[in-house]
């Protein structure tokens, strides 16, 4: 009798054969428990993939919109303890993902809601999907605000536009469903993850440059930086940035007190509460790691472990870089968004407009990849038997997009999104269903609950539980104290 319940599985290395999945199975002969009828479709996109590619694509899965509030969250923790913060949370992901691939590797499933299945039956196949969709629903939102809440900024910029005007090529609403139609949608009606893995490259690029502006930024302002002046707007079109900040007599100083412009180690607040959401949803990249894995050329457990440990690490540096530089230009007065701290010094400035126009277009090419993942989620919880489709595959897409506009025009801010989906479908993602599903699958008689590795899993589980109850006490009472800063504008 088969120990895991599958009547056969599928050898990549070799034709497919009957039996049962073995516990010394090595690591680097995927299998799964897909009809026979799939297995060309599936062996047909095996192994196309090299090592670098695998770091882009999974790289841009977890880089995302999240970079713009991490200087906010700086501001709201100190230096020392948001890198403390920052470490914690990058550590736990590779730590995860490490439970997810050797849990994926034991029963040969390269699906993150078919783990769900294998531990749970039906119920934990339903409850990875919903949480895979409420989280990447809840990026492609964040990415389609700052669409929304940017576009119109820079065409207003280009076009020297009153930004008092009603034309349409200025609102946000029609822009976002613009570029959702034109740019997006042809990009998600692709068949497969792996094509777009240009895109991430490209994407992530577009990222480095965010970056490299903000790092020259920080030695251009001054603090306290001085606020751009609708009166000066003729004299500031002639004048570059440092000479904006010396020359304006009517341009109103920000702070004139030093001590405002001193770096803070440590800072406990009411707005700390969203600094952990923030983070852990900036790491969020489990639903794409398996689907990597499955494309990765020669795949085995220790080469996943090592694209996403290089991935997650490169991540990391350019999120404590930007927070850090970020908030040593602004301090405490940096906003949510820090793009539109920027627009309160210079809202013409040739760097800020072109790093604006990289972050747009980063944040555009990745929707399409977080896409994918909800897409196969929503197939399988909803047509789990069913071979590919066309018309289903576009008209899911379809769906998606128009819910996804219909909540960012209606969305109150982009920390909103950030905060709420970070305290819930975050930590299932990265705590407690890798951990669960570990402790499940795993066989007692290979480790007992009393065994080190699942004691450890135990406590991750715990860790996740705590994290989502506490960051979501904690925005509740902040919203509900009315000192809240999410709720209204910035």
């Amino acid at each position: 009798m088969c120990n895991h319940g599958y009547p056969f599985r599928l050898d990549f290395t070799s034709t497919p054969k009957l039996g049962c999945p073995s516990q010394s199975q090595p690591d680097d002969v995927l299998h799964d428990a897909f009809p026979l009828k799939n297995y060309q479709i599936l062996l047909q996109f095996e192994g196309k993939t090299s090592f670098g590619m695998s770091v882009f694509n999974l790289g841009n899965a977890i880089m995302g919109s999240g970079i713009l509030g991490l200087a906010y969250a700086m501001a709201n923790t100190g230096i020392l303890l948001f890198l403390f913060l920052l470490t914690a949370v990058a550590l736990l992901s590779c730590y995860s993902i490490h439970l997810m691939l050797k849990t994926s590797g034991i029963v040969g499933i390269r699906a993150y809601e078919e783990l769900g299945y294998r531990a749970f039956g039906t119920p934990g196949k339903m409850a990875a999907g919903i949480a895979i969709t409420l989280q990447n629903i809840g990026a492609m939102s964040s990415y389609l605000y700052i669409v929304k809440s940017e576009l119109p900024l820079v065409i207003q910029a280009f076009l020297k536009a009153d930004p008092n005007s009603d034309v349409w090529y200025l609102n946000g609403n029609y822009l976002v469903v613009m570029v959702s139609a034109s740019v997006i949608l042809p990009l998600a009606l692709m068949k497969q993850l792996g094509y777009l893995g240009y895109t991430s490259g490209f994407s992530l690029s577009c990222m480095v440059f965010f970056l490299t502006a903000v790092t020259y930024k920080k030695f251009q302002i001054p603090c306290p930086f001085e606020e751009f002046s609708v009166n000066g707007t003729d004299a500031h079109l002639s004048l570059n940035v440092s000479d904006q900040i010396n020359g304006y007599s009517n341009s109103l100083v920000h702070e004139e007190n030093g001590s405002h412009c001193t770096p803070r180690m440590f800072t406990i607040n009411s707005q700390t509460a969203y600094t952990i959401p923030i983070l852990a949803f900036a790491f969020v990249c489990h639903p794409e790691v398996l689907p990597i894995y499955t494309e990765l050329r020669n795949p085995t457990k220790k080469k996943m472990q090592k694209v996403s440990n290089v991935s997650i690490f490169v991540m990391y540096s350019m999120y404590f870089l930007a927070a850090l530089f970020g908030y040593l230009t602004f301090y405490e007065n940096v906003e949510p968004e820090l793009l539109h701290t920027y627009s309160r010094i210079d809202p013409y400035d040739t760097l800020i407009l072109c790093v604006r126009v990289a972050v747009l277009t980063a944040v555009t090419l990745t929707v399409p990849i977080v896409l994918f993942p909800v897409r196969r989620a929503i197939q399988h919880m909803i047509f789990p038997s069913k071979s590919f489709n066309w018309l289903r595959h576009i008209s899911i897409a379809l769906i998606l997009l128009m819910f996804i506009n219909m909540l960012v025009i209606f969305a109150p801010n982009i920390l909103g999104i950030f905060g709420i989906i970070g305290a819930t479908s975050a930590p299932c993602l990265i705590f407690i269903f890798p951990a669960v599903f570990y402790i499940r699958i795993v066989p007692r008689e290979d480790e007992p609950l009393t065994s080190l590795p699942k004691i450890i899993a135990l406590c991750f589980t715990a860790m996740g539980v705590s994290f989502m109850v506490m960051s979501l006490s904690f925005i509740f009472m902040d919203w509900t104290s009315g000192t809240s800063r999410a709720a209204g504008g910035h």
